[in-house]
């Protein structure tokens, strides 16, 4: 019987079970223990350790060896979880063709390897509520075209790359094409979401690019390169010269006559 109220009212880690039960006072019939009560337990080692209630709250003698799980039963911890689990507003209504950059390197091989497309550069902030305003109407945008790329890009997490892209203002976008590079950059608001779909008009039809992507401009790889606070190397690319052609000494028409 006491072996059966303790299970009522005691979470145990999972391994232990229970050994024996004591309690110098004869246990009310109910699934609170008073104060005075014990319960010895036992871990899947064969060590015991008791534990005691008072006032139908239990106290450990020694917490460090007998960690105590929560009830997540209990409508507290059920809301608990619910919270610390809850959608951040940059995580909600995102299409599959909307990527989160995580490293200043991710950013430099996504825009190498988008190839033709239409790469945008999103900058938001989470404390911005001129990014968490326009966001929903990104997201719309990026649903009505598929075939570019969105990339979001967290100021708070990656503020020393923001600072060599020379981005200052949020929300902030960047647009990026095959061999032509940046397109245009701009920050816009909700009252300026004209500027973000005449900029997408203008750069959204299809274009052959001849020659590879070219991503972020050179000055712009190179000042991430110089950049301590990240991990990222940069090798200039060499200028090869064209080759002079061998120049031949010109030869006098004539030789002056020299005197004796």
């Amino acid at each position: 019987m006491a072996e059966a109220l303790a299970r009522e009212t005691l979470v145990l880690p999972r391994g232990h079970r229970y050994v024996s039960f004591s309690n110098p006072k004869k246990s009310p019939p109910c699934a609170r223990f008073p104060r005075g009560s014990s319960v010895t337990v036992e871990d899947e080692r064969g060590s015991s350790q008791i534990v005691g209630f008072q006032r139908g709250r239990l106290v450990s003698e020694a917490p460090a060896t007998l960690p105590m799980r929560r009830n997540l039963d209990s409508p507290h911890a059920k809301l608990s979880h619910c919270i610390g689990n809850a959608m951040k507003w940059w995580e909600k209504s995102l299409q599959p063709n909307m990527k989160e950059i995580e490293s200043t390197q991710d950013l430099v091989d996504t825009l190498l390897n988008a190839g033709d497309k239409l790469v945008i550069m999103d900058f938001y902030s989470p404390g911005c509520g001129g990014c968490r305003a326009l966001h929903p109407k990104i997201c719309q945008f990026a649903g009505m075209n598929p075939d570019a790329v969105f990339l979001q890009v967290n100021y708070e997490t990656h503020k020393s790359m923001c600072y060599s892209l020379n981005v200052h203002v949020l929300p902030f976008f960047r647009f990026y094409r095959g061999a032509q590079g940046r397109l245009c950059s701009f920050s816009c608001t909700n009252a300026t979401i004209k500027k973000f779909k005449d900029a997408l008009a203008k750069h959204t039809p299809e274009r052959c690019s001849l020659g590879p992507a070219k991503g972020l401009e050179e000055s712009e790889l190179m000042a991430l390169a110089s950049n301590k606070d990240l991990a990222f190397d940069y090798t200039m690319n060499p200028v090869v010269l064209p080759e002079a052609a061998p120049t031949t000494p010109k030869l006098p028409l004539f030789s002056p006559l020299v005197a004796n």
